[in-house]
């Protein structure tokens, strides 16, 4: 049997221990590249976490000022309807009040009339005084349509005259009562609610110097 010359053998050892140190350097390699590759993917989710809590933050933030610009949008808009609201509703009761106004205004020349008639009539026989009694039915049920719909009369007499509620068409010089005293009602005046629906046109007390002066006046002239 042929044994192994001590070069051969030499050259084995060397080859293996050559082989040992590749394996050995591309193991440590390996295990480099490893340990590098874990390294990373322990970081990376870290990171990328960060990530997306700074763009979903950002989204936050952004839809907040949207919803309160929605929200300021939507406040704006129900003031602007709740104002057109209440302006809508105060016209339409303006317009219902000027068409009241007006229709009772037109009314108001007839209640002059049963008032007038009602002052001349005297009735002396049985038939006339029926006629005066239905006569002052229609006008009682008038007055009484007129006050469920708010209207009132003026009882300016002894008062104080007032343009805003009376209007002056006569003076009367007196002692009797001070300058500016309502002395008769001519034709009456009305309320509607808490407003002037007519004014009355009224006699007003004046001093008596006007006519003493007046008369001084006259005289001089006539001299003259």
């Amino acid at each position: 049997m042929k044994s192994d010359s001590p070069s051969e053998i030499n050259a084995n050892e060397s080859s293996s221990e050559i082989n040992e140190q590749v394996a050995n350097q591309t193991n440590e390699q390996r295990d480099n590249i490893l340990t590098e590759e874990n390294d990373n993917a322990t970081a990376n989710p870290i990171e990328l976490d960060i990530s997306v809590l700074s763009e979903l933050s950002q989204q936050i933030e952004i839809l907040k000022s949207q919803l309160e610009d929605r929200s300021t949008q939507y406040m704006r808009i129900a003031a602007d309807f709740e104002n057109y609201r209440k302006r809508t509703a105060k016209e339409k009761e303006e317009n219902d009040l000027q068409v009241k106004r007006n229709t009772i205004t037109e009314l108001l020349p007839i209640v002059d009339n049963f008032e007038r008639a009602r002052a001349h009539l005297k009735p002396q026989g049985e038939g006339e005084m029926t006629i005066h009694k239905s006569y002052q039915g229609v006008y009682k049920q008038l007055v009484d349509c007129l006050k469920r719909l708010g209207v009132a009369p003026m009882r300016p007499e002894g008062q104080e005259f007032d343009p805003n509620l009376h209007e002056a068409v006569m003076r009367e010089p007196t002692d009797e009562y001070p300058e500016g005293t309502v002395l008769e009602e001519l034709v009456r005046g009305y309320y509607f609610g808490e407003r002037v629906l007519r004014h009355a046109m009224v006699k007003v007390a004046a001093p008596r110097e006007d006519i003493s002066l007046d008369s001084e006046d006259l005289s001089s002239q006539d001299n003259a």
